[in-house]
């Protein structure tokens, strides 16, 4: 069984002239980060391994979330394959992934994400937001194998505010 989490970085800023890659996390990017590590925490999931897009605002949700989950900073990986919007090249990372890692957490971006949630997941879901977090199971203990997996969990910040 393998377990793939994908999630949206966080609401980021337009207004600096900075390219793509160097754009910031808003600070309801930040708070909205929060509320998901927080509520993912209850779920009580064991994370083999993260990695993250080269961009600063994934690089920032991916820093929240492991200061929350108390994941050691030297065992993530940023990895450019991350920094795609297509959803091929996050594919493709996901399939070369070592088999000995059961539940693998990525910080990325969208459309890619929303396109691999409704691709491998059995929930349509019309948009992942920003900080928006899918848990998706799969029946293989071969990553190069995976085809349509379950859907388990989602955790999008508008479903955390009162």
């Amino acid at each position: 069984m393998k377990h793939l989490i994908l999630v949206r970085h966080g609401k980021s800023s337009w207004e600096y002239s900075v390219n793509d890659k160097d754009r910031p996390l808003l600070q309801r990017g930040i708070n909205d980060g929060h509320l998901v590590v927080n509520a993912f925490k209850q779920k009580d999931v064991n994370v083999d391994a993260i990695f993250a897009s080269p961009a600063n605002r994934a690089m920032h949700t991916c820093l929240i979330f492991l200061r929350q989950l108390h994941f050691p900073y030297n065992q993530f990986e940023i990895t450019n394959e991350l920094y795609d919007f297509s959803g091929d090249y996050v594919l493709q990372f996901v399939k070369n992934l070592n088999d000995s890692l059961g539940t693998v957490m990525i910080f990325g971006h969208n459309h890619a994400f929303t396109h691999l949630a409704n691709v491998l997941g059995n929930v349509y879901i019309d948009n992942v937001p920003t900080s928006g977090l899918v848990h998706l199971t799969f029946d293989t203990n071969n990553w190069s194998t995976l085809e349509k997996g379950t859907t388990i969990n989602t955790i999008f910040p508008k479903h955390l505010k009162q």
